[in-house]
């Protein structure tokens, strides 16, 4: 299928480029209002932008958390949403079958940290021709990704982004080891820095993820300052109210004044 956007060109700005958006698609006035924020934010920045939203939660650590709204329903939102604003779009995989289906009506297809060794799925994505983003497994090095992009090249696609968001730290925290972006980046690919994930607390006694949102703008800095190409931000107007993942959003009216900051740091390392 050829792709609804034209392939899209990460490097080709001095700029870094955005990956934003709620961390599941709730409904569609939600997801355009959120959408025509970050848009409004970003083209007066002239930030490279990608609306991110998942069509469904596979992985939640309890049998009744929200997982979605229905696929097919939110993969048309997420179609309507770059149709409406000229964005590309991202959404994640889980299974190899949901990589045609899902590249139907996205741009970009994300492969969840805890499956970047899934072979199938890998393969299955980059036969898409879309543009596949693999997540770090927070288990793995950075030089083990590696082989994650070689399945991707040797699949026949050539249009790959790395995606660091962060290392386990014991059984209920996330670090984030920097020297991963640049061992990353030597593998010829853009690498994002996953500002909002890689600040969560898993395993919590509740079964709901906790977070420290107050640290988004501390890791979005320091991943700029050692030559990040791009950010994932998870933001919602109402993260206390999220249905996914609220512990560790940032709240959106903070967006702005977050990104002038890191322009100014990305100028200044040039």
């Amino acid at each position: 299928m050829t792709p609804r956007i034209p392939q899209l060109k990460f490097t080709d700005t001095s700029n870094f480029f955005l990956l934003a958006g709620p961390c599941v698609i709730e409904g569609e006035d939600i997801a355009l209002r959120i959408a025509e924020r970050i848009v409004s934010i970003t083209d007066k920045l002239q930030i490279p932008y990608v609306f991110k939203g998942s069509f469904k939660k596979a992985n939640r650590s309890r049998g009744d958390s929200f997982a979605g709204i229905g696929d097919e329903k939110a993969l048309k939102i997420l179609a309507k949403v770059g149709k409406t604003f000229g964005i590309p779009t991202v959404t994640d995989i889980h299974e190899s079958h949901e990589a045609a289906m899902a590249a139907a009506f996205v741009d970009v297809l994300q492969i969840p940290a805890f499956l970047c060794r899934q072979t199938e799925l890998l393969v299955a994505a980059a036969n898409t021709g879309k543009v596949v983003n693999i997540k770090k497994g927070q288990f793995l090095s950075a030089s083990a990704m590696k082989f994650a992009v070689d399945k991707v090249l040797d699949a026949g696609s050539p249009n790959v982004i790395l995606t660091d968001r962060g290392n386990m730290f014991g059984y209920q925290d996330i670090v984030v080891d920097y020297r991963g972006i640049p061992e990353m980046k030597s593998f010829g690919v853009p690498v994002v820095m996953d500002c909002t994930h890689s600040l969560q607390q898993p395993n919590q006694v509740s079964g709901v993820t906790g977070g420290k949102p107050a640290l988004i703008e501390t890791i979005a800095k320091a991943a700029i300052a050692v030559g990040a190409d791009g950010l994932f931000i998870e933001t919602h107007p109402d993260p206390a109210n999220a249905k996914s993942d609220g512990a560790n959003m940032l709240q959106i009216d903070l967006l702005e004044d977050l990104l002038v900051k890191l322009i100014r740091i990305r100028e200044a390392i040039q």
